[in-house]
């Protein structure tokens, strides 16, 4: 395979790359402002809403951020797995993808900072937005299934020419998450489109309020997967590369992406436990298979270890944990999506509880929940993309990871452990004593409840003002790769260990994974929904701000 990334194919990786830091450093800005205004220690000035800052800081950090970075890091999967360039119409679908998502981004922003669409980054009716908000949201994710196509061509094109050949790993990866994300925006298409369209054009007078919900999290749940397998494609495949070992195997690890595929889209009711108009059956039908995906995650995190332990022991470590000396801890591709992987066991745990019914109950809309999210998408994603980023652009553009740059990767990461554990840790903490999410500064009266919470807040601020000096800093590496002296930057992908099982040709019986994906989204969805569409009441639409 040519060491060199094919160069059409960087501009179309880099855009969608750049695109995403500029979207995560305004984001960042408005989160930090945010953490600062909910401690009391600022007010905004210009008549800036807090609420407008905290839509700004989920739609841009959340969606925005996270979309065009994955949509590039599996466009570079492709192109660099399937043939080392791509085909014509994959990279002409690419950039249609491109453009209609920003677009969409550049609308829905501008909607955001005019105060016309303060509706936070979930737009649950009835909040109502102006209609250019919602179609900005439409550009978004149809030009994010645009991309997806060609992800799709360039896999059935490499298919057609090596009939009978298992395909790349990370290429398989890249299509499962990809077919997920389609399956799953079916949900979020449908509400967008059938909904709030017609209702903030005034064409009907009020909304399905539990039906735009469901819809919602029908697509809202997945979207934690379509961070998190990306995420998974580096510690499966690229890891293994950069330390110096093997993928422990390529079974497991289709078997796990499948298992995501499957279990990751018929569980959206576990984050409407506390939501009237729903049978507890089918809450208790969702939860049950919301713990099914707990299966895939225990693979990976076996699979990783077994990985590391055995390249570990294959360069002379001894005794249980002597492997852990091996690993490559200077190298900032390793160590920030090591962070990662190490911040999603107590992430992961959180999820637990959020999906119990019981225990949902006591940290239900309170700062917990937004502190576990920072602890997922926040840290163990985040941390992984800037990871990947740090080969990336550089094997993209033809131009090398500096040893200045790697040292200012590891400062940054290290940076952004320590902000996150004040952020989220007080979070968590504040949460567990009642502390409401999604709240302006406040001490309801002088409460004294209310007044106990406010140490947490100023850690928060604290967190968020290191988060961005972190943020900062990786703004200062990128540019800093994008004039880094030319030469060649590896595209690491692993292998799989000689001894390990051969992997079964069904998993790439696509056919059968999409009828049985679709048996398990109409068991779990279609009886509540047609309860939803002939017996949900319509609400007006209200502008809060």
């Amino acid at each position: 395979m040519n060491s060199t990334f094919d160069r059409k194919d960087g501009k179309l990786v880099l855009a969608h790359l750049l695109f995403a830091y500029g979207a995560l450093l305004l984001g960042g800005v408005c989160g930090m402002l945010q953490s600062m205004v909910k401690s009391g220690s600022i007010t905004l000035p210009a008549g800036i809403g807090y609420y407008q800052l905290l839509t700004a800081h989920g739609v841009l950090m959340a969606l925005v951020f996270t979309t065009f970075f994955i949509i590039g890091f599996l466009y570079s999967a492709v192109s660099r797995t399937l043939g080392g360039k791509l085909g014509d119409a994959a990279r002409r679908m690419g950039w249609i993808g491109f453009f209609l998502m920003g677009a969409g981004t550049l609308l829905g922003t501008v909607m955001i900072l005019l105060n016309k669409a303060t509706v936070l980054y979930t737009f649950y009716a009835p909040l109502k937005a102006s209609p250019f908000f919602y179609i900005a949201l439409v550009l978004l994710v149809v030009g994010s299934w645009i991309s997806g196509y060609g992800v799709f061509a360039q896999y059935r094109g490499w298919r057609k020419e090596n009939r009978g050949k298992l395909s790349p790993l990370l290429a398989f990866m890249a299509v499962v998450t990809m077919l997920m994300w389609q399956i799953a925006t079916l949900g979020v298409a449908a509400t967008v489109l059938l909904q709030f369209i017609p209702w903030s054009f005034g064409w009907t007078e009020t909304i399905n309020v539990l039906l735009s919900r469901t819809l919602f999290w029908y697509f809202g749940h997945p979207l934690v997967y379509f961070w998190l397998m990306p995420a998974y494609m580096c510690w499966y495949v690229i890891i293994p590369k950069i330390i110096g070992g093997k993928i422990y195997s390529d079974a497991l690890a289709r078997l796990s992406f499948i298992l995501l595929l499957l279990f990751s889209i018929p569980v959206g009711f576990h984050h409407q436990l506390m939501e009237p108009g729903i049978s507890p059956f089918w809450k208790f039908l969702q939860v049950v298979l919301t713990f099914m995906v707990v299966v895939p995650t225990l693979i990976t995190a076996f699979s990783l270890f077994a990985t590391f332990e055995l390249s570990g022991r294959a360069k002379g470590s001894t005794g249980l944990f002597g492997w852990v000396r091996k690993l490559p801890w200077k190298d900032v591709r390793f160590f920030a999506p090591f962070m990662g992987m190490l911040v999603f066991i107590p992430a992961g745990a959180g999820g637990l509880i959020n999906a119990s019914h019981q225990m949902n109950a006591v940290v239900h809309n309170t700062l917990w929940v937004t502190g576990h999210f920072h602890l997922t998408v926040a840290t163990s994603v985040a941390l992984t993309f800037f990871g990947i980023g740090y080969w990336l652009i550089p094997a993209v553009t033809g131009r090398t990871l500096t040893a200045g740059m790697n040292k200012l990767g590891i400062v940054q990461t290290v940076l952004w452990c320590l902000g996150m554990l004040f952020m989220s840790g007080s979070m968590h903490g504040s949460g567990l004593l009642g502390d409401p999410r999604r709240t302006d500064y406040t001490t309801y009266n002088d409460s004294l409840e209310a007044v106990l919470w406010m140490p947490y807040h100023t850690a928060m601020a604290v967190g968020g003002i290191i988060l961005f000096i972190s943020l900062l800093v990786l703004i200062r590496v990128v540019v800093g790769l994008l004039q880094s002296p030319k030469g060649e930057t590896e595209y690491p992908v692993g292998e799989v260990y000689d001894e390990a099982e051969r992997t079964p040709r069904l998993f790439e019986r696509w056919g059968l994974w999409i009828a049985v994906s679709a048996v398990l989204i109409l068991i779990a969805y279609t009886v509540p929904l047609i309860g939803m569409m002939t017996g949900g009441t319509g609400s007006p639409g209200y502008v809060m701000w």
